[in-house]
């Protein structure tokens, strides 16, 4: 099975709303630790955290994580 992998905008999107990890953490009622692990990607959400951190950030899920080579020339494959 490959492994499992996504690229994400969480710095980004906690950078526009001044959040630290921390801060996020407690907005979706996980650990910092958990966020950092998500953010640098070690670790993928569930379903659950990923629709939770993208409800903190006001933005769909599929703008928040994308899988590894998707994006293609900054775009979203889902966008038309």
């Amino acid at each position: 099975m490959p492994q499992r992998s996504l690229d994400n905008t969480l710095k980004i999107e906690r950078a526009k709303k001044d959040w630290t990890q921390e801060r996020l953490a407690h907005e979706v009622g996980v650990a910092r630790k958990t966020v950092n692990a998500i953010e640098n990607g070690r670790d993928v959400p569930s379903v659950y955290l990923a629709l939770r951190m993208a409800k903190a950030f006001e933005v769909r899920v599929e703008d928040l994580f994308q899988l590894k080579g998707d994006r293609i020339w900054g775009r979203s494959p889902f966008e038309a």
